[in-house]
């Protein structure tokens, strides 16, 4: 069984925990969150700016948030290593939110998103063991990806039907992006809701760093394409066009007359939202419209060449290239401050190429894949912002 053997073993742990936590008594959702209350315990996840390279990982994770000019941070963060109980697992997450109650609905998807998802990965993992149809062990990779892709695909969706039922937080005219991935092993998926970015850097053949884009700007301007794409083993299925929803559901995308190339997505009759992506969380006034919350879900194999992986908002992507913050994250000395640095250097270009314009909220993930030997192995580290 080898691999899928070790998985097993991470569900009965974690059914041990939920024993211990709630005396057997709720359902897996109740397991999960008990299982991020343990990792919170044991300094495995992080929700701010810091660092996290647990003992024995394979992982080192930077992540720097800075609030930007327009009020509150609405942007926010979560690493969890060994996810799930498994030893080769890591989470991400990064969250770009917007509107009045952005912040607030940023920070709920982030807690219900990493929890949901495990207990949906679980559930599906457990079905697929008992399916005489399933032979988990025929096409590892086909399986895993499947697994992860159906688990993603419920999970948003549940994510976005308990944010609009939330009597707490008022998500009508207010929403989130999403953009997470988990690292199993010598894999990652991917999972895209809205405009946030993934780079992947790797080694070139002349031993330069390249990057490769691993996500789809989810922008309402999108132009109609449907096609599979492999681009150095990822695979992009582009089935869903954004323009061509939205119009279709009766929404419009055009851009204001001081904002020229910026596409946002409105109403049929009002002027209102104007939102700069089409699919986020939240934003319901919207949803009926087009705008939508499927997450675009990929994979890629990670070879001994794949360096580490950029997570960050829109707020890096408006003004520094795939290539430059590949760059920026490489000639960093000191991994720890891989994230600072990269949205220290996103602020300056704010004010160099965007003068006169409000500096966004500016956050990243830099999830490395190999220790290293100059990084000292410490557990998960807080800064200031």
């Amino acid at each position: 069984m080898g691999h899928f053997s070790s998985m097993f073993n991470g569900l009965a742990k974690s059914f041990t925990i939920r024993k211990v936590k709630s005396n057997g008594s709720g359902d897996g959702r109740e397991a999960a969150e008990a299982m991020a209350k343990d990792a919170k315990k044991n300094e495995m996840i992080l929700r701010s700016s810091g660092c996290v390279n647990v003992d024995g990982s394979k992982n080192f994770a930077s992540v720097f948030s800075r609030r930007g000019e327009k009020g509150v941070n609405q942007d926010c963060c979560i690493v969890w290593e060994e996810f799930g109980c498994q030893a080769d697992m890591a989470f991400c997450g990064i969250f770009d939110g917007h509107g009045q109650w952005g912040h607030f609905v940023a920070k709920k998807v982030r807690e219900s998103m990493a929890t949901s998802l495990l207990c949906n990965w679980q559930e599906t993992l457990a079905q697929c063991s008992l399916d005489p149809d399933i032979d988990l062990e025929s096409d590892k990779k086909h399986q895993r990806f499947n697994m992860w892709k159906h688990s993603y695909l419920k999970t948003c969706a549940v994510v976005d039907q308990e944010l609009e039922q939330h009597r707490k937080i008022d998500s009508f005219y207010s929403g989130t992006t999403a953009l997470t991935i988990v690292r199993q092993g010598d894999h990652i998926f991917v999972a895209n809701v809205g405009d946030s970015r993934a780079v992947l850097a790797t080694t070139a053949d002349d031993g330069s760093l390249v990057q490769v884009q691993l996500t789809v700007d989810f922008k309402p301007n999108l132009p109609p394409r449907q096609y599979e794409q492999v681009i150095l083993t990822v695979m992009f299925v582009l089935t869903a066009e954004e323009t061509e929803r939205i119009l279709q559901c009766r929404g419009r995308v055009f851009c204001l007359d001081d904002e020229p190339g910026v596409h946002r997505v409105w109403q049929p009759d009002a002027e209102s939202p104007g939102l700069a992506m089409s699919r986020a969380f939240g934003d319901y006034c919207v949803k009926n419209f087009g705008l939508i919350s499927v997450p675009e879900v990929t994979q890629r194999h990670l070879t001994s060449e794949d360096q580490f992986v950029i997570l960050a908002t829109d707020g890096v992507w408006d003004v520094i290239s795939n290539q430059e913050a590949v760059q920026i994250v490489s000639s960093t000395p000191d991994r720890a401050k891989a994230a600072k640095r990269l949205v220290q250097s996103a602020v300056h270009a704010w004010k160099r190429k965007r003068k006169g314009i409000a500096t966004d909220d500016i956050s990243a993930i830099c999830l490395f894949f190999h220790s290293s030997p100059q990084s000292q192995q410490v557990h998960a580290v807080s800064t200031p912002k």
